[in-house]
């Protein structure tokens, strides 16, 4: 790969890619972090002498080993956590928009996170990045058909446990 290929993505996913990871960690800095760490190894890759078929592809399977490692490292992530992180509410409109947006967000993940750890990947990846069945079978090693038939399983599920939380 070229740099200016590997400049050409970076300028085209490190946006998209620090949200899949903001949205997964909740961590401002290490989701920055993250995203710097994949496009090392990204570009490590590369001086290696390997072939990059897909750049899409490899950058969120990269970022996902990464991801998945530092919740190995840190299962829990708690009020004071956000404060030592940076996260301070604010007084202004676009900041009060900003935090009923990150509370809604919070509403939603907790029933995410009820599902299992591949469920909430994959659904992350198709709604949170906007990927396609296909482009994510690419990046997670699966056939396409299999890809589909679990989204919808995880949907199905998801429903049922927002159903239940709001029902009962």
């Amino acid at each position: 790969m070229k740099e200016k290929d590997f400049l050409a993505a970076y300028e085209m996913y490190s946006d998209a890619l620090y949200r899949h990871c903001y949205f997964r960690l909740f961590d401002n800095e290490k989701s920055k972090d993250i995203v710097q760490e994949t496009f090392v190894r990204t570009w490590n890759y590369t001086l290696a002498g390997k072939e990059i078929s897909n750049i899409r592809a490899f950058l969120y399977r990269v970022l996902n080993n990464l991801i998945v490692d530092e919740i190995r490292k840190k299962k829990s992530y708690s009020l004071e956590d956000l404060a030592e992180n940076g996260f301070q509410p604010t007084d202004n409109k676009a900041g009060k928009q900003r935090l009923e947006v990150v509370s809604e967000v919070r509403h939603l993940m907790k029933f995410i996170n009820k599902l299992g750890e591949e469920k909430r990947q994959l659904l992350m990846m198709r709604y949170m990045d906007g990927l396609g069945p296909k482009e994510i079978s690419r990046i997670l090693g699966k056939g396409e058909n299999i890809i589909s038939v679990r989204l919808n399983r995880a949907i199905k599920e998801l429903r049922q446990i927002y159903d239940n939380g709001h029902n009962g």
